[in-house]
């Protein structure tokens, strides 16, 4: 059986790493010396923990669709390739299904008619596998990874939820679902959660820490709520032209202006040899939406407290909506080294 395959880094979202991982891994190699556990706290899609998977891995994201995700990719548990690929040829080879979750609420918006159709016959599908046993808990989760990514490939968006496109055609969309690239044989000792950072790092120990958190106000469950509703699957009610669900209980509070406070707790609570904050430099440079909630000097405090401090930095262009003086954008690696 043969399928199409894809990799961690095809799918577009918000702040992710995977252009920066050159830039990143370089800075650990060249400070870090010998290690042999990595944590990810703000995981978002493991693009930057996909780089040290020969390692004990760690990944945390407060999106359950990016738990998903991190578990589909970083899992120690086994998975069978072959059943996998069977239930993606199958998914791919449906034809238009009864109405469901999907085509009664999100309809000629992100999706056409008869893809959504498919979406909300497949996650049910997925859903009962899981709860008959069909799949163990990595199979699940990357069958749910594929269809994620999928639908990232052909969503009327552009690349997040906060709105959908109009005028646009929708009548050529079709899904497809790949199988994931994903490895065996990981560090049986990885492990993958959907939690609160801050609690997070109360239990966790680790040689290293890399820390990317939210920079700026725009909250990550409002980009990708349609995701995070297909990931969750608890077909909540949705609201306004956007169709967003209630997502009060995922907001960061690292989009807002406690981030500095919730900041210097995260870095007083972990315990690791090496704590690597990723952040740019931004505090000033945007409209107020698009301007970072914690400044230089109070990372610079935060880290100080735990060890001595360096700075790296690298041009890089970000996403950007066309309202912020960006023309000198950099992302800068803030490494201590606690002692």
């Amino acid at each position: 059986m043969s399928v199409q395959t894809t990799k961690i880094n095809n799918r577009r979202y918000l702040g992710n790493k995977y252009k920066l991982l050159p830039f990143i891994t370089k800075v650990v190699t060249e400070n870090c010396g010998n290690f042999t556990s990595f944590t990810d706290i703000f995981a978002g899609t493991g693009a930057v923990a996909s780089a040290y998977t020969n390692k004990q891995l760690t990944t945390n994201d407060i999106l359950f669709s990016n738990y998903i995700s991190n578990t589909a990719w970083f899992s120690p548990e086994d998975f069978d390739w072959d059943k996998l690929v069977c239930f993606i040829n199958n998914y791919n080879s449906l034809s238009s299904i009864k109405e469901n979750y999907m085509t009664k609420n999100f309809s000629d918006t992100y999706f056409s008619h008869d893809i959504c159709s498919k979406i909300g016959f497949i996650r049910e599908d997925i859903e009962e596998k899981k709860i008959s046993k069909v799949i163990n808990n990595r199979e699940y989760a990357i069958l749910l990874t594929s269809l994620l990514y999928a639908m990232d490939r052909i969503a009327n968006t552009c690349g997040h939820y906060d709105a959908w496109r109009r005028n646009v055609d929708l009548s050529e969309q079709v899904i497809e679902m790949r199988m994931l690239d994903a490895e065996k044989n990981l560090n049986p000792q990885n492990q993958c959660f959907n939690t609160d950072s801050n609690k997070l790092a109360e239990n966790i120990k680790s040689d290293v820490v890399y820390l990317d958190p939210p920079y700026n106000s725009r909250q990550y469950c409002d980009a990708y709520h349609l995701v995070e509703n297909v990931a969750r699957w608890q077909k909540p009610e949705v609201f306004g032209v956007a169709k967003k669900m209630d997502r009060t209980a995922l907001k960061s509070k690292y989009c807002t202006q406690s981030a500095p406070k919730a900041f210097d707790d995260l870095i007083s609570k972990l315990d690791a040899k090496y704590i690597l904050v990723s952040y740019n430099n931004m505090e000033n440079k945007g409209n107020d939406r698009s301007n970072a909630r914690i400044s230089d000097e109070e990372i610079l405090s935060s880290l100080k407290k735990r060890g001595k401090v360096q700075v790296f930095s690298e041009n890089y262009k970000a996403f950007t909506t066309g309202k912020s003086d960006r023309n000198d954008n950099q992302e800068r690696l803030f490494l201590c080294k606690c002692q």
